[in-house]
């Protein structure tokens, strides 16, 4: 319980300082590249102090010079910091438009390149992920959970298809990420932290070429049996 109340102590401080200094930078850089270094070095500095360590596969993958969308399992709130520590790339999250909406932070959200999805009806969130297609067109990758939030065992998910629908829209390739061990480090609904080995491993980039919004779900099967062999197979499991 030390080494949780010591890691969570951490947390706490390192979040608030880093938080502001991403604020900082991303109002007054001219995009949100040096933000985004920022945040890189508050998850490396919990995984740091959580003695977790990662051991990244496939990075030989990426093409820096593309924009990509980035899927990731998600099992664990350490899937994040193991996300940014790991990912030497330039990506963007995507947010609810209310956030946008908080002074100085939304701003800060804004210039720092987030994309804001409005979610509060079906055309305005249809409408949102055409803009955010348009955005990853010109050059903007982003990272999503395709399960939409963390798995309630040590399984993949159902997988929702709004991600899906963007990644048709904008034309770009999908990468596959496959985490492993971050459920050990901390669990869904637990609140101790574990030190422990954790497994990033990128899969060969998915095209989206001759997909769209009719015939997703297919894209949406070939992503998921991707992942699925790395993340099952690695577990012994079928």
């Amino acid at each position: 319980m030390i080494h949780t109340f010591i890691t969570i102590t951490w947390s706490i401080i390192c979040t608030v300082f880093f938080g502001i200094m991403c604020i900082i930078v991303a109002l007054f850089s001219g995009n949100g590249n040096s933000a985004h270094k920022v945040a890189r070095m508050w998850a490396k500095s919990i995984l740091l102090v959580s003695r977790v360590k990662i051991s990244p596969k496939g990075l030989f993958w990426l093409d820096r010079s593309r924009p990509y969308i980035y899927m990731s399992n998600h099992q664990s709130h350490y899937d994040i910091p193991v996300l940014y520590s790991c990912l030497d790339v330039q990506f963007r999250w995507l947010a609810k438009v209310e956030l946008f909406k908080i002074p100085i932070f939304g701003q800060a959200m804004k210039q720092a390149g987030y994309i804001s999805i409005n979610r509060s009806n079906r055309q305005s969130a249809f409408e949102s992920l055409d803009t955010a297609a348009a955005k990853i067109r010109n050059g903007v990758s982003v990272l999503i959970f395709p399960e939409g939030t963390r798995s309630n065992d040590d399984n993949i998910g159902p997988y929702k298809k709004g991600g899906f629908v963007l990644a048709v829209d904008s034309g770009v390739p999908i990468v596959p990420v496959v985490i492993r061990g971050t459920r050990a480090v901390l669990p869904k609904r637990e609140f101790k932290i574990t030190p422990g080995n954790v497994t990033l491993e990128i899969k060969k980039p998915i095209d989206t070429f001759g997909y769209s919004r009719k015939n997703k779900d297919e894209l949406l099967e070939i992503v998921r049996k991707s992942m699925s062999e790395t993340y099952y197979d690695n577990k012994g499991r079928k």
